[in-house]
């Protein structure tokens, strides 16, 4: 894997908050940071993921789907406990 030195510029309070972030994990800043610029990354392409996947999604397709499954109640384990689920 080939590696570039780039010069990072962060805010001295949001470098504070990563150097004790990452002593917490047990790894070094520059770990930290990789790994924190990856999951961004990654939220990121999720999302485009789904906006692509909803762009092409036929609501009335799907609502024919749901009418077809039935109204037999939940099988055995398939509850959700009551409280399980907050409001928000």
């Amino acid at each position: 894997m080939s590696k570039a030195n780039d010069a990072l510029r962060l805010q001295s309070s949001l470098k504070s908050a990563a150097e004790k972030m990452a002593s917490a994990e047990g790894t070094s800043l520059n770990q930290f940071i990789n790994v924190a610029v990856a999951e961004k990354l990654s939220a990121m392409d999720t999302g485009a993921f789904f906006r692509k996947r909803a762009a092409g999604a036929d609501r009335d397709a799907f609502l024919r789907f749901l009418d077809g499954a039935g109204a037999s109640p939940p099988d055995e384990g398939d509850m959700v406990p009551r409280g399980a689920i907050s409001d928000r």
